[in-house]
């Protein structure tokens, strides 16, 4: 997974706007705030509430 540093700090979640983790392994980013897990698909983060699960 390839998401920039620079991406990966602006990225919030969009469920409670906490800042985002990466899981690097998983290809997944977690919120810091709420724990919902969401998705990258090809290096492109599916920042959708309805696309992520719950930890």
């Amino acid at each position: 997974m390839k998401i920039d540093d620079w991406l990966l700090e602006i990225l919030a979640c969009p469920a409670c706007k906490a800042p985002l983790r990466a899981e690097t392994e998983a290809e997944e980013l977690v919120c810091t705030g709420c724990g919902l897990i969401y998705p990258v698909r090809d290096d492109i983060p599916v920042l959708l509430v309805d696309e992520a699960r719950k930890p």
